[in-house]
């Protein structure tokens, strides 16, 4: 009875952690904070650069661990079929044992070599390089899941807008029809109302297919799971307000680019491969010790009975006098790889400078068309609110509305395109400043 009570309760407590497990890789109320700070955790791209950092510092580690101590122990044994015979004047004797058998404790110490000493001085750099990678790679993601956000809310928002559309296009079908079996007006204008609110229908119907395209994209970039639900959060006056928030008096700073941190980083290195290169004019130095246990004996039995030890010690210079202009083509290449690199430079610098100008200009070019249609939109809602009243009164005709209420309609997804646009576009201006930090 006890042991099924136990093994009652250790089932439920893994039915609970597993839960707790889904709801912790799963998201509430998903802000746009939250759905990057998601990806960052969960993006493979994110993880494996991670990965690499840590495959790096065991990389340095394992370089560096030529700057210890090497002991190593080599032992054997030998049983010598037929001895060798050596003649001492007119007599052959056999040289040596029917057994031998040796172990030889050795101990080196590196003192200089090339190849550590790069492994010592470049450590830093080869660490900020794969962190710089990894921050690199982060930026992107939380870039793309930022445009993917946006794109999002806006297919939402164009849903919304046709659902009041619809409304709107119902109700005036229906004072349409009450107006044509009323004798007011002809059948056409409740045919036009009916034609108009079936488009937007199969408009909507079509927003909701692109709206599941762009939730599938956006859970790829986030790695989040594509059959569970991602219900996102937002606030569209805040929004519309963050639109406008850039400075675009703000001057370019290279600096603050992680492509030119990168490349800096990059050019630290070249300079330390060219040192090393340099380095192979310098000898090598090293020490080396060793103990030999030396077992002879010509019965197997007595063999490790007595030993006959040896020790030495001493130090190991290694200088390449000539090596066929090898170490001098070697600097060449590393020397002409630097001055390549600065071309690199040149070519990051204008990349950088173009990609601002051309990030800058559309931002401020959608920002002008965002503020022209928030401006069209408050007329349109005048326009159309004063049409229906008209028409209703008999002064205006059906098509009239019909004409107004497309106008306000095309207002609306207009300011809403403006606005997610401006969004997207400061994204891009983000990356460009490189003051988009995660």
């Amino acid at each position: 009875m006890k042991l099924t009570v136990y093994l009652l309760l250790i089932f439920f407590l893994q039915i609970d952690i597993a839960n707790a497990q889904k709801t912790d890789s799963l998201l509430r109320d998903a802000n746009l904070q939250n759905c990057v700070q998601y990806a960052l955790k969960h993006q493979p791209a994110v993880n494996q650069s991670l990965i690499d950092e840590q495959i790096t510092d065991r990389e340095i580690k394992s370089k560096l661990a030529d700057w210890l101590p090497q002991l190593n122990l080599n032992a054997n044994y030998q049983n010598n079929f037929h001895l060798q015979s050596a003649q001492f004047g007119a007599q052959l004797i056999n040289i040596g044992t029917y057994n031998s058998s040796s172990a030889q404790f050795a101990l080196t110490q590196t003192i200089f070599n090339r190849d550590v000493l790069l492994a010592k001085t470049s450590e830093k750099d080869v660490r900020t390089g794969a962190k710089q990678l990894t921050t690199n790679t982060r930026i992107y993601v939380a870039a793309n899941v930022t445009k993917a956000f946006y794109d999002v809310l806006l297919s939402i928002k164009k849903i919304e807008l046709l659902d009041e559309d619809i409304v709107l296009l119902d109700r005036s079908m229906k004072d349409a029809y009450n107006q044509y079996k009323g004798g007011l007006v002809d059948k056409t204008d409740y045919q036009r109302a009916t034609i108009a609110l079936n488009n937007s229908k199969a408009q909507k119907k079509n927003g909701e297919e692109e709206l599941k395209i762009k939730y599938a994209t956006l859970k790829l970039l986030m790695s989040y799971p594509p059959g569970e639900e991602l219900h996102l959060v937002y606030d569209s006056l805040q929004l519309a307000n963050e639109a406008a928030a850039v400075d675009t008096l703000e001057n370019l700073n290279l600096n603050n680019r992680i492509e030119y941190q990168l490349m800096l980083t990059q050019k630290k290195l070249q300079e330390a491969n060219i040192k090393y290169y340099k380095w192979g004019f310098l000898p090598s130095l090293s020490a080396f010790g060793q103990y030999n246990f030396n077992y002879l004996n010509n019965e197997f039995s007595k063999l490790y009975s007595q030993n006959y030890p040896n020790s030495y010690a001493g130090l190991s210079l290694s200088f390449p006098i000539f090596q066929g202009t090898k170490r001098i083509q070697q600097l060449r290449i590393a020397q002409l790889q630097m001055k390549r690199l600065d071309y690199d430079f040149v070519a990051l610098r204008d990349s950088i400078s173009a990609q601002y100008t051309q990030a800058l200009a559309v931002y401020k070019s959608n920002l002008t068309n965002f503020q022209v249609q928030r401006e069209n939109l408050a007329l349109a809602k005048e326009v159309y609110d004063i049409i229906q009243l008209q028409y209703r009164s008999g002064i205006k005709t059906y098509l009239d509305v019909v004409t107004a209420n497309n106008d306000l309609f095309l207002a609306q997804i207009n300011y809403t395109n403006a606005v997610y646009q401006v969004l997207i576009n400061k994204v891009d201006v983000e990356l460009a400043l490189g003051t988009l930090q995660y």
